[in-house]
């Protein structure tokens, strides 16, 4: 059974917004912030009549896998320096979107990352999709299918399960100078020793190592407090959430939520009330998405490779 059309969501990206909070308690420093990142969006495709071309080896590019027996057409939207025509390949009621591709080893450049996503994208407005990894690619349309066939039950369960729902990404990161002037003041420990060290006329060696010792245990022990807290905050709006790994000295929470589509103003609005609690932290968040971080399912078909 095909699934139902929804009409589409929304076809042009609103613009990227930061919002200061007034109300958050500012304890001497700047309030949080909160910074919506909506996916970026390749601009739309040129299709120029292509001449003769030498012959290669062809195969066929996966974006993602959806829940249809309808033949359906994406137009020209997919991976190639001509936007490549966007279809589907069926076993039963589910299907792979895929376009035709060279059998090749796809750089992650901006430019391919964008293509990928812009699929899926224009896929998810109407389908819970299943989305492939970048990269995806099998020789034959037969392969495909056989994809499909070995692993339909998996499929299936997925779809179920991920029916009507969005991924958002969530990544909170904090001035870690403004972090520790805040220890600082409010720590006794912190603050009497370095008032001890600021005092001292001989050598303080042992004492900063001390003083060093306490500010990274404080700021440890502050970073975990607040991604529990901000879990815990957004629980209610999400039905399930996943905490990767941050990158780099400033951030300290890097999440993804999988959130209902009848809940994503409901998440929009806790973000920036949870925000809104916290200084000096910024949250930064992106989507909607197809649910990347939620998918997990083994492929069992060799997929296609270079000269193999």
């Amino acid at each position: 059974m095909a699934p139902k059309r929804r009409p589409s969501r929304r076809t042009t990206a609103r613009p990227s917004r930061t919002v200061d909070k007034k109300a958050a308690p500012n304890n001497g420093m700047a309030a949080s912030r909160v910074i919506r990142e909506v996916p970026p969006r390749a601009a739309a495709p040129t299709v120029s009549k292509a001449g003769a071309k030498p012959v290669e080896s062809r195969g066929k590019y996966v974006y993602c896998v959806i829940r249809s027996e309808d033949a359906l057409r994406f137009g020209a939207v997919g991976l190639g320096t001509v936007p490549a025509e966007v279809s589907t390949v069926h076993y039963k009621d589910i299907a792979a979107v895929v376009s035709d591709t060279p059998i090749e080893v796809f750089d992650a450049t901006r430019e391919n990352v964008l293509a990928h996503e812009r699929v899926n994208e224009a896929v998810m407005r109407d389908h819970t999709v299943i989305p492939m990894s970048f990269g995806t690619v099998f020789k034959t349309r037969d392969d495909i299918i056989e994809l499909l066939r070995g692993a339909y039950s998996a499929f299936i369960d997925v779809l179920l399960k991920m029916e009507d729902k969005v991924e958002f990404g969530l990544k909170v990161l904090w001035e870690r100078d403004e972090v520790v002037k805040q220890i600082e003041r409010e720590d006794d420990d912190v603050r009497q020793l370095k008032s001890e060290i600021s005092s001292q006329s001989g050598p303080t060696y042992f004492a900063r190592v001390q003083y060093g010792r306490l500010v990274e245990g404080a700021l440890q022990a502050r970073s975990e407090r607040y991604v529990s807290e901000i879990f815990e905050s957004l629980r209610d709006v999400a039905v399930a959430s996943r905490a990767n790994k941050p990158i780099g000295d400033k951030m300290i929470m890097n999440a993804a939520f999988l959130v209902s589509r009848d809940r994503e103003q409901a998440f929009d609005a806790k973000v920036k009330a949870v925000g809104a609690k916290y200084a000096p932290l910024t949250f930064r968040y992106t989507g909607p998405w197809p649910p990347y971080n939620f998918v997990n399912i083994r492929l069992k078909l060799e997929r296609a490779t270079p000269g193999g």
